[in-house]
């Protein structure tokens, strides 16, 4: 039997977008992906959805396929790179531990979604995805944006850490002087296409 053909693709990640404010950092994180190459199994919650239209007027369309032919477009990515799943869409790849992706972020990640993969209560299918993460080893990023942080909050984030995953508060930096937001947002992208092994030319690093 003759092996099978290379995948295009340099990694597959998950990324999920839910009702956190800061949705800029999860649409930079899968633009930079996109253009790194990457293929990405797209999960936005219902509140991201809502989150997505306020803070970065994008009006996705609910429907999955309809939400990825929409931002297929708006992101000119190639054939079969980027894939919308629903919440309730349990036939995902990312839903089982036989055809999990490299890795998956959460971006940004809300306090509530943080306590449910702490609890490993499989809600829907962001959850379900950051379980499989965990139980199979692979890299799960939680980019958490709180703030403060209640005694709950770092209870669930120890737990997680715990557990093996990388909990990445939305903290950006400011030694590097930033003149826009758009800088800001690239430094917390930054940091996470770092824990990726996805190469960027995002921020200048420190030292140079």
């Amino acid at each position: 039997m003759s092996d099978p053909s290379p995948s295009p693709w340099e990694k597959t990640v998950a990324l999920a977008i839910t009702g956190a404010s800061g949705v800029q950092y999860g649409l930079r994180l899968l633009e930079c992906l996109l253009a790194a190459r990457v293929r990405v199994y797209l999960l936005i919650s219902q509140a991201g959805q809502v989150v997505l239209q306020m803070e970065a007027g994008l009006d996705l369309p609910a429907r999955p396929a309809e939400a990825e032919a929409f931002l297929n477009e708006y992101f000119a990515t190639e054939p079969g790179q980027l894939h919308v799943f629903g919440r309730q869409q349990w036939t995902a790849p990312v839903a089982s531990g036989t055809n999990p992706p490299d890795a998956m972020v959460v971006c940004p990640c809300t306090t509530g979604t943080l306590a449910t993969i702490a609890a490993g209560a499989c809600q829907d299918l962001i959850d379900r995805a950051a379980d499989v993460a965990l139980k199979e080893g692979r890299k799960l990023i939680l980019v958490v944006r709180e703030t403060p942080f209640s005694i709950v909050h770092l209870e669930n984030m120890l737990r997680l850490a715990r557990a093996g995953a990388v909990i990445m508060p939305a903290n950006p930096g400011f030694y590097f002087n930033p003149a826009t937001v758009a800088e800001v947002v690239d430094f917390m992208v930054a940091r996470a296409l770092d824990h990726l092994g996805v190469p960027h030319r995002l921020t200048r690093r420190w030292g140079e």
